[in-house]
């Protein structure tokens, strides 16, 4: 018998790997680097959701899935920071933002 306050771990591991692989297909066939922003995103979400259900599962103490979840979050809103701020940059010189066609950062 399953207790009251434990969690089944497949059901989220299925559901961050469902997300994690949007987010691996948005990043793959997106060309816009706003929306490939986003699947990065994603996939430290997953990465998040993972982090947390195996705390969890194992019922730790000190809370350590939950404090590296934050540590991945306050670097998720780093990136998107600084990442957005590149696209604006990039966006202002040449008018458009798709991954593809920009070669600003290359030698």
């Amino acid at each position: 018998m399953i207790a009251a306050d434990t969690i089944r771990l497949p059901i989220p591991l299925i559901f961050s790997a469902t997300l994690f692989s949007a987010g691996v297909y948005g990043v793959l066939a997106r060309r816009n680097a706003v929306l490939v922003l986003m699947s990065v995103e994603l996939m430290l979400n997953a990465v998040n959701v993972n982090l947390v259900a195996f705390s969890a599962h194992l019922k730790d103490k000190l809370f350590t899935g939950q404090i590296f979840a934050l540590f991945v979050i306050t670097v998720a809103a780093a990136e998107v920071g600084i990442g957005l701020a590149i696209v604006i940059l990039i966006y202002r010189n040449r008018e458009m933002i798709n991954v593809d066609e920009v070669n600003l950062l290359k030698w």
